[in-house]
């Protein structure tokens, strides 16, 4: 989605976020992401600067941070396609390490392909290493359509933000197959991206 997206030529429109909006806005994320809580939702996304919406192409919006000082440019936090799920950024979710996003774990052998922009196939998600929430009676686990940050077998910090293609329940199952669509990865054009002018 960002492989090859360029701010300068790829960006068409801005507005500014209206206030209800914002909240709908922090209502979809703590939908896809429980654990978030409002205090923390309160603290990432303030009402004051508002957000700043970036239509990129016909589907895909951008919701960016205004800087403080109105010379800077806006830093991109969250991004949705189409009626899909609000996604954070990469760098967003690098700068907050300790907020608890939706996230699964890929093994070892996936991460070149993540980080050339390929999807996740079933068998890097339920291979040892491979990690996704639990689908038992307390916890229903992912959703197809659902939105989750994308961490690696013994790294730190997330190498990809994507949406699941299929329930975690038939990932498990099927074990074949796409298994998350991925949005956005390191090294892509929004990673580059800095800010908006």
């Amino acid at each position: 989605m960002f492989k090859k997206f360029d701010p300068s030529e790829d960006v068409s429109t801005s507005t500014q976020v209206k206030a209800s909006v914002q909240r709908g806005i922090k209502s979809q994320i703590h939908e896809s992401h429980p654990a978030l809580g409002e205090a923390i939702l309160d603290e990432l996304l303030p009402k004051k600067p508002p957000l700043v919406q970036y239509k990129i192409g016909p589907h895909l919006m951008l919701y960016c941070k205004q800087s403080p000082d109105k010379a800077g440019g806006d830093e991109p936090v969250f991004f949705q396609h189409r009626d899909g799920p609000i996604l954070p950024t990469l760098k967003f979710v690098h700068k907050y390490p300790k907020v608890e996003f939706t996230r699964v774990t890929v093994d070892k052998g996936a991460i070149p392909f993540l980080l050339g922009g390929a999807n996740v196939m079933c068998p890097g998600l339920t291979n040892p290493g491979g990690e996704m929430p639990a689908d038992d009676g307390e916890n229903n686990g992912l959703e197809k359509g659902d939105g989750v940050i994308i961490y690696a077998e013994g790294k730190e910090l997330p190498l990809a933000v994507g949406v699941m293609t299929m329930s975690s329940s038939d990932v498990r199952k099927k074990n074949k197959g796409n298994g998350i669509e991925v949005s956005h990865f390191l090294g892509d054009g929004l990673w580059g991206t800095d800010e908006i002018q």
